[in-house]
């Protein structure tokens, strides 16, 4: 007889993946070396203002502000942001997803009135906020944020 104890069918072998024993390197290996990244360890900030990181006082400019028209050009949901063209002409007018007021994803077409706010850190650049769709563009498919489909 064997001085060792048994082991029951149910412990785990020290090679199964459960086994803390099994996620260790075994102990003449040494770790790799890996080669050093600038970006590791960083998270780079988005430089968009969103709703959410907008200062108050931007947010109190922009809700003074006058109310402008113009036309959806694009808009793409997954990346979160597209670009209306002002009714009265000029440069295209950045919207990101957090600005759009109401139910319905903006879609090529749509009418909309937005007031504008400075995008930071140079000021030279406007967003467009307090995005409110006038008129669904017809002959289209809209949907809503929680992904129904509705034919206008």
């Amino acid at each position: 007889m064997s001085s060792e104890p048994t082991s029951s069918a149910s412990e785990q072998s020290p090679t199964s993946p459960g086994s803390p024993r099994s996620l260790r390197l075994p102990e003449n290996r040494r770790t790799r070396d890996r080669s050093p990244s600038p970006m590791r360890g960083y998270l780079i900030p988005s430089p968009l203002p969103t709703r959410r990181t907008r200062t108050f006082s931007a947010t109190v400019r922009a809700s003074e502000g006058p109310i402008y028209k113009g036309v959806c050009k694009c808009f793409c949901r997954s990346k979160g942001h597209g670009f209306i063209t002002p009714a009265d002409g000029g440069p295209d007018i950045f919207v990101h997803i957090s600005d759009i007021e109401g139910e319905y994803v903006l879609v090529a077409g749509d009418e909309v009135t937005y007031k504008m706010c400075s995008i930071p850190p140079k000021n030279e650049k406007l967003q467009a906020v307090d995005v409110v769709i006038t008129h669904l563009a017809p002959g289209t498919k809209h949907e809503t944020w929680s992904g129904h489909v509705i034919s206008s």
